[in-house]
């Protein structure tokens, strides 16, 4: 016999307002927020290029991160306030360990990105470490359902598309160990593999926070203190200590800037792709963000020009594995969840239900995309602090960098950064008015 809490959300999840229409609109949501979140995924990681100008990857690195941690504290008292971070905390408070976890686990995955970079470049290393997508759709069928009771074209769509992406990973390879210039082709292999394990991996605690509703800006907001302590611990083990970490920070100091851009575009394309995890699944929603190598290889071949001068197969190489990598994605993405496979979610919905004891009308209603305590109350003063301090921090910085030496197509920098925005802002619009970015 069902237990009454269980009986009280499975009420609420028939009711009128989760018809078809309603989770039609929430899947057209998601895909677009994981397209949004490729491109601005792609262009967090152009500043890692700084690892070529002898700059320790564990700098890039804790930069980057820093980046991440003030831009996740200010952006939610921009978007949303603070006071609903914690308001949303009290409905599933279990879920701050969850949210530490995973940046944890980001925090190793991002700096072994940096490793990858640095050895086979950033046009051979992203596609290696977005293998995390099949890391993504084993998770999200074994522990949350996701495609249970799917039809069988739906099946084949994700596990299709899987193959593919694992066939494009092997071209991209092959390529890889021709590109040796920057340093130890297997081991920069390795060290993007392992970034995408990591990413994979870090998947689990994000679906147990969207499977019960919580809103991707407070689950970010608690990812922040993992991937803090762990890059920071990280940093000071590998550099020596603590005093030779901060002589590395004050040495470079005019290229600080860089990566610390780059960890706040980080956390603008990582919202987006919560938010498409949150309404189309993470067997979906992260293959589909996934597709930014296919950006992240424009970056490389047209800001950076980084296979200038190389053989033509090569070329073919990298641009036929990101192709079918990408290819592979649009085949999951295009698998949409039917009336069935929703109602696997929702027994998903029903075990955290009882398992922490939440409350079902927050689970039935945040699911839906809808709001349950909002007080439409202004910003505090703890609101605009942690807006200021965060400009703050980006200005100084800012005012003492330098652009770094090496040669960048200022034109095509532009547009793909104007492209960025515009999705951004498109992005940005869609979200308020379908859910009030909950």
């Amino acid at each position: 016999m069902n237990r009454p809490e269980e009986n009280a959300l499975n009420s609420a999840l028939t009711e009128p307002s989760t018809a078809h229409s309603r989770q039609r609109k929430l899947h057209r949501l998601g895909i677009f927020c994981g397209i949004s979140a490729a491109l601005w995924l792609a262009g967090a990681e152009a500043p890692t290029k700084l690892v070529t100008v002898s700059v320790s990857p564990l700098v890039i690195s804790f930069m980057m991160v820093l980046g991440a941690f003030v831009s996740r504290w200010s952006l939610p008292a921009v978007i949303r306030r603070t006071a609903d971070t914690f308001t949303d905390t009290r409905h599933v408070p279990h879920l701050v360990v969850w949210g530490v976890m995973a940046g944890c686990l980001w925090a190793i995955g991002n700096t072994l990105t940096i490793f990858a970079v640095r050895d086979i470049g950033l046009s051979l290393a992203f596609p290696l470490w977005n293998s995390n997508s099949l890391i993504g759709i084993l998770w999200g069928t074994l522990l949350f359902k996701e495609l249970h009771r799917a039809t069988w074209f739906r099946k084949m769509g994700v596990i299709g598309g899987a193959l593919v992406i694992f066939v494009g990973a092997i071209f991209i390879s092959a390529a890889s160990t021709t590109q040796t210039a920057h340093g130890n082709a297997a081991r920069g292999i390795a060290a993007a593999l392992g970034a995408g394990l990591m990413f994979g991996s870090m998947y689990i605690p994000y679906r147990k926070a969207y499977i019960t509703g919580m809103n991707p800006l407070t689950f970010l907001t608690f990812f922040t203190f993992g991937e803090m302590t762990t890059v920071t611990v990280i940093a000071i083990l590998f550099l020596g200590g603590a005093a030779s970490f901060w002589h590395e920070l004050a040495a470079n100091r005019s290229i600080l800037f860089w990566p610390l851009l780059g960890g706040f575009m980080w956390v603008v394309g990582d919202l987006l792709q919560n938010y498409a995890a949150k309404y189309v699944g993470i067997s979906r929603g992260i293959p589909l963000s996934n597709t930014n190598q296919l950006w992240g290889l424009l970056w490389a071949l047209l800001v950076f020009r980084e296979l200038h001068g190389l053989k033509g197969n090569v070329y073919v190489q990298v641009v036929a594995g990101s192709v079918l990598m990408a290819a592979g994605a649009v085949a999951i993405a295009l698998s949409s969840a039917s009336e069935n496979e929703y109602s696997s979610w929702k027994q998903a919905a029903h075990r955290e239900t009882k398992l922490y004891a939440i409350d079902p009308e927050y689970v039935m209603t945040r699911m839906e995309g809808h709001d349950l305590d909002s007080t439409g109350t202004g910003r505090t003063w703890v609101d605009w602090l942690l807006i200021i301090a965060a400009i703050l921090i980006f200005l100084v910085l800012g005012a003492m960098a330098r652009v770094p030496q090496m040669e960048i197509q200022m034109g095509w920098l532009v547009a793909l950064t104007l492209a960025m925005l515009l999705v951004l802002v498109a992005a940005g619009l869609a979200l308020w008015r379908v859910t009030r970015f909950t």
